[in-house]
């Protein structure tokens, strides 16, 4: 039963990065630039979206340090801003869509589980949707943080003035990778540094959508 939930959270967390990026390729699409389509990303099938880094060594090493959150990426989505009608605003859309796909998908996710609640009062699947509920909410608040290259640092660029936003976007690409490795990796006393500010927030959303979530 363990290696069962063991192999369907590694399929939750690949579908969770898919429909992430998925999300990315199809808010572009819809603000002019095709590039996702026409490169065949918007599907998913997990093979076009396997990054080995974020796909594969990140989760892995986090599992190895034993962080309190698992997370990582798929291949980013292929985006062309000069068919973007307003570069910087759109690229912030664009980043927007994928936490938003994630947090949208934990919501049906939490809809269904109740459902079920319902009609199958003893829950033998509560476990599932549970794993998969947070590995959405997770992936989702993960990407706002606002350092490069998560969808946060993207987002936080498209809402500064034009002045201010290529300051922090070259700051960002220079030193973003560094800054969120010695956020995320429990490398200061077994914890992250991100982690006092990410588990309220993650608290909150599964309160929300995870019925007696609190009771757990």
């Amino acid at each position: 039963m363990d290696i069962m939930y063991l192999a369907l959270g590694i399929v939750g967390f690949a579908l969770a990065i898919i429909i992430h990026e998925v999300a990315h390729g199809l808010a572009a699409d819809r603000l002019g630039d095709p590039t996702a389509r026409l490169s065949g990303r918007l599907t998913l099938n997990p093979i076009p979206h396997i990054d080995i880094y974020g796909t594969v060594l990140v989760p892995l090493l986090l599992f190895l340090f034993r962080s309190p959150f698992l997370f990582g990426w798929a291949k980013p989505v292929p985006i062309d801003p000069y068919n973007l009608k307003n570069p910087k605003k759109d690229a912030a859309l664009i980043s927007l869509a994928g936490p938003f796909a994630n947090i949208a998908f934990a919501i049906i996710l939490s809809i269904f589980l109740r459902i079920l609640l319902v009609m199958y009062p003893s829950a033998p699947f509560f476990g599932l949707f549970f794993n998969l509920i947070n590995i959405n909410i997770i992936l989702a608040i993960f990407n706002l943080i606002p350092i490069h290259p998560l969808d946060g640092g993207k987002i936080l660029v498209g809402l500064l003035p034009n002045k201010e936003a290529h300051q922090i976007d070259a700051f960002l690409n220079r030193f973003g990778t560094i800054l969120l490795f010695f956020l995320v990796f429990p490398i200061f006393g077994g914890t992250s540094l991100i982690s006092p500010i990410m588990s309220p927030v993650i608290t909150f959303f599964l309160r929300l959508l995870i019925p007696g979530f609190s009771t757990i």
